[in-house]
């Protein structure tokens, strides 16, 4: 990063939310909250890591209240706990921005009701609005954003935009976990690591993989330009989180972005949306 100038970087990055596990990251804490002084020394060892005497967009990891996460889909009421308030979150943030060592801010992980409260927080309280919210989003993973996030996220309500993570639901909609060399999976990290990622494993998740893998194949699409091209077009969508571990991967997936058709066709769309109809969130079976 050192060999660019700063100003043609934009730069993102986290704080962590509640965990009793993540302590490490903290010089002392018995548990990590999204308070003051856990913002701020999260800020003060990212600029140290990055070298930068600024990050352009800081973002909430998950929220310091209970919500489901990763792969729990239920809001279980006898989970609450008493969390930070969001004003005193927003507040935090506004000092860092007022010291220049942050311009924008985001959450991520959120639900339609945190994303609200801070903006009704911010605006109430004259204090700096969320500007993103980093949330999971494929072809396999849609209901969550789309029965409620894109309408208070929609430019005439809150005004946030997504930035999509794990668009090729962790690998598996590039379909290597179907294909019949066994070599080009062997290495992947859901065979890696049993169990993570697991609901993506779910069986009516492979079932609706492969048809989209089809359906690729159908329009002379590769499964990868097929799933980050559906996700890059859909018009709540600010930018799409892509990860690769090879640079094949990496110029696979930067190439559905520079040369793949764009936008994706009406009647890849019109069949994209019959087989969402048999498969809704199949993760979730």
């Amino acid at each position: 990063m050192q060999s660019k100038p700063r100003d043609k970087i934009i730069l993102a990055t986290k704080v962590s939310g509640y965990s009793e596990r993540s302590t490490f990251l903290r010089d002392n804490a018995k548990v990590v909250r999204v308070d003051a002084a856990n913002i701020k020394e999260s800020v003060e060892k990212s600029l140290s890591r990055l070298s930068t005497d600024y990050i352009d967009l800081l973002q909430i990891h998950w929220p310091d209240r209970y919500v489901p996460l990763f792969g729990e889909y239920c809001y279980n009421p006898t989970k609450w706990r008493p969390s930070v308030p969001f004003e005193e979150q927003l507040k935090a943030f506004q000092e860092l921005i007022d010291e220049g060592k942050v311009r924008y801010i985001g959450v991520s992980n959120e639900t339609s009701y945190g994303v609200m409260e801070f903006v009704h927080a911010a605006k109430v309280q004259g204090l700096p609005k969320i500007v993103s919210i980093q949330n999971s989003y494929s072809l396999i993973v849609r209901c969550h954003f789309e029965v409620d996030l894109v309408e208070v996220c929609h430019p005439n309500n809150c005004n946030v935009g997504l930035l999509a993570y794990s668009p090729l639901a962790g690998g598996v909609l590039t379909g290597k976990y179907i294909d019949t060399n066994p070599d080009i999976s062997k290495k992947s990290r859901l065979n890696l690591f049993p169990g993570y990622m697991e609901r993506y494993n779910a069986s009516l998740a492979k079932e609706a993989t492969n048809e989209y893998v089809k359906l690729a194949k159908k329009h002379g699409l590769t499964p990868v330009q097929l799933a980050l091209g559906f996700v890059r077009d859909r018009p709540f969508t600010a930018s799409t989180i892509i990860g690769a571990t090879t640079m094949d991967q990496l110029k696979e997936n930067i190439d559905a972005f520079t040369s793949a058709p764009r936008p994706l066709a009406p009647e890849v769309l019109d069949d994209i949306e019959s087989l969402f109809k048999r498969y809704r969130d199949p993760t979730l079976s």
